[in-house]
């Protein structure tokens, strides 16, 4: 069984493609889409399951469509959407060094608690969407994702011993992410 500390975390599952199992992928980086893998891992029921990849296409420098083995339905790719996928630490490293892992300044935040003014827990940052010009932080919360702008602006204070993320929000922000 492979150990987490022996992945690396290169990007996720976004909304199935079509209708025969295709995925889309957001990849953190760039350099992440041109990793030369036969299989992605995914974290299922405790544990980091190989999903083979049968069809690679991409759609952009940072997004692909990806066919993987016996992903045959669109009910099949829709069960892992916004899953997190990984590869091997050492494909990673063989990229280039390891001091300039980071997609953008932003991604050194993955896994920090963003906490806000009134010190209310926020929610913890799952990814870094720094495609556009407008960076995003992907943040769980009551297991549920939602989007934070990721800007200086915001920020009062940073622990990085805590990996908390202290913010001031604009009024109203949080009440539109958690609308139903």
């Amino acid at each position: 069984m492979i150990e987490e500390k022996n992945l690396f975390e290169i990007g996720k599952l976004l909304k199935p493609h079509g209708v025969n199992g295709e995925v889309t992928v957001l990849f953190n980086k760039p350099e992440f889409a041109d990793i030369d893998t036969q299989y992605y891992f995914l974290f299922l029921d405790g544990m980091y399951v190989p999903f083979f990849i049968e069809e690679f296409m991409f759609n952009s420098d940072v997004t692909a469509r990806v066919k993987f083995q016996n992903f045959n339905t669109i009910e099949q790719a829709s069960t892992f959407a916004n899953t997190a996928i990984f590869v091997p630490s050492e494909l990673v490293e063989a990229l280039e060094p390891a001091e300039e892992i980071y997609a953008s300044e932003w991604d050194q935040f993955i896994g920090f608690t963003i906490v806000d003014e009134d010190s209310s827990t926020i929610g913890v940052i799952s990814g870094v969407d720094s495609a556009t010009m407008n960076v995003l932080f992907f943040v769980m919360k009551d297991g549920e994702e939602i989007l934070i702008p990721a800007t200086e602006d915001f920020i009062v204070k940073i622990d990085s011993k805590e990996k908390c993320l202290y913010m001031k929000l604009p009024e109203g922000l949080l009440d539109t992410s958690f609308e139903e």
